[in-house]
């Protein structure tokens, strides 16, 4: 029987206690100069981020990516969880699977800006992040909580938006983490790219991450990393889509990890008053940055 997570806080970001109690470890990690950190708000598009560039850096080569579960490939940095049945981490942290691993290292996290180890910045580490427009992001965030039983209860559609809009939610304020991370990207090696972008044109953001990571393909592996990773194919991927591992955390008969990966879901979701409250509170909390969303395409 898995227990759902207690929360506590670090540096006024809500973390799982697990997180937090080996926060000092977290903190001091420390990074390599060729490693490269994919960062995201939880669910917006993470995984498809992950599975994207471990193409690129196989050069297309499916049966290379199929080599272990994304789980193993790319070590989420300060996940922590007390519990030996979650399997391939049991009961030592992420991060001790990340020092063991030979250079170059693709480490994953969904820390705010301000909490990435310093580390990442002194190295001059090449960062990829990813942001989702908040509503989906919010919409899946909530299916996730509902069918992992290692976050917290997410109660009610509700209650969820609620703790949303205040940054009562892992990893701290939607709105504090993208717009801090874009504010980063004048300073630091850091190609910031847009869930909805990714959808409508894959391959257009895929040249994206070739030319940051300073890599090179031809037309016939640029198509076969489009195909293989397109929501579609990566449903289906056991070594992508948490089905082989987790399975006495995650409940995929909940709802599946790989849910339904498009943007627009929110209209299912929000009431007229729902959305209208939430748009309200977005606009203020989004008057100070030059962040732009797209909420449909």
């Amino acid at each position: 029987m898995v227990l759902r997570s207690e929360t506590g806080e670090v540096e006024g970001v809500t973390l799982t206690k697990s997180i937090c109690s080996i926060w000092d470890q977290v903190w001091n990690f420390q990074a390599r100069p060729d490693d490269l950190l994919i960062a995201t708000y939880a669910k917006a598009g993470t995984t498809w981020t992950q599975e994207t560039v471990d193409m690129i850096q196989q050069n297309g080569d499916v049966e290379k990516c199929r080599r272990a579960t994304i789980a193993k490939r790319h070590p989420f940095l300060e996940w922590f969880i007390e519990d030996p049945l979650s399997t391939p981490y049991s009961e030592k942290p992420v991060m001790d699977l990340a020092e063991a691993m030979p250079s170059p290292r693709t480490i994953k996290t969904h820390l705010p800006v301000q909490l990435v180890p310093p580390s990442f910045w002194k190295q001059n580490c090449k960062v990829i992040y990813v942001a989702r427009n908040a509503k989906d992001n919010l919409v899946s965030y909530y299916h996730f909580h509902r069918m992992n039983k290692a976050l917290p209860d997410p109660g009610t559609w509700e209650e969820f938006i609620e703790k949303f809009m205040t940054g009562k939610v892992l990893w701290g304020s939607w709105y504090d983490h993208v717009k801090g991370w874009w504010k980063a990207k004048d300073k630091h090696r850091i190609l910031y790219l847009f869930y909805e972008d990714m959808k409508e044109n894959p391959e257009q953001e895929i040249q994206k991450i070739l030319k940051f990571l300073e890599k090179d393909v031809n037309q016939e592996v640029l198509n076969k990393i489009v195909h293989n990773t397109s929501f579609e194919i990566m449903k289906e991927n056991p070594m992508a889509n948490y089905t082989r591992e987790f399975q006495a955390i995650m409940d995929h008969s909940i709802s599946p990890f790989m849910r339904k990966g498009a943007v627009g879901d929110w209209k299912n979701h929000f009431t007229v008053a729902q959305n209208k409250k939430f748009d309200e509170d977005y606009k203020k909390k989004m008057a100070d940055t030059s962040l732009v969303f797209r909420t449909e395409l």
